[in-house]
């Protein structure tokens, strides 16, 4: 106590649980801190809501992934769209929350959420290693990208070369036929 505050933690599953040893009884210390305003370093600005009904991220059966290569903010729609004639949700790479164009909780990856889908249809996402990491548990992935060489094209089950701008409407506008 009176120490700076430390935290420790470790991914789940990282390393064998122990039996912790086995000693003198707990000391319980009560503490009633006083703060002032010049205290606080950090203040809560926004607080952002998951209010637009869409599918948990980490439990959809299908997921369509957008990253730096639908351009900007406009152009998530089209992904938005495929995502509900698919039954399942949207998710981003880390480029799309830094860059604002998504909120983080659309967020796949390391630092974002780990997804374990049926399908993942990645768009115009590079692939680097951190989003790898939050999208590798998906049965199957399918990359929409112009880059052949893109880590998510090479490590993906199947992969459409092509401007997800072209591919994406068109998958869209067959479903939508086949539906009637």
């Amino acid at each position: 106590l009176g120490g700076p505050l430390v935290v420790f933690s470790v991914a789940p599953h990282a390393v064998p649980a122990e039996a912790a040893p086995t000693g003198s009884p707990p000391t319980v210390h009560t503490v009633t801190p006083q703060l002032s305003d010049s205290d606080l370093v950090a203040q809560v600005t926004a607080v952002e809501s998951d209010a637009g009904g869409g599918a948990d991220l980490a439990g959809a059966r299908v997921v369509v992934g957008g990253g730096r290569g639908v351009g900007g903010p406009e152009g998530f729609g089209e992904l938005i769209e495929l995502a509900e004639l698919l039954g399942g949700t949207l998710g981003v790479s880390r480029v799309v929350t830094s860059q604002g164009w998504r909120p983080h909780h659309e967020q796949i990856g390391q630092t974002g959420t780990k997804i374990a889908p049926d399908l993942y249809v990645a768009c115009g996402i590079s692939g680097a290693i951190q989003h790898w990491a939050g999208c590798q548990s998906a049965k199957t992935i399918l990359a929409i990208n112009t880059d052949a060489d893109a880590p998510m094209v090479t490590r993906a089950d199947y992969a459409v070369l092509g401007d997800l701008h072209q591919v994406v409407p068109a998958v869209v506008a067959e479903l939508k036929r086949r539906r009637g």
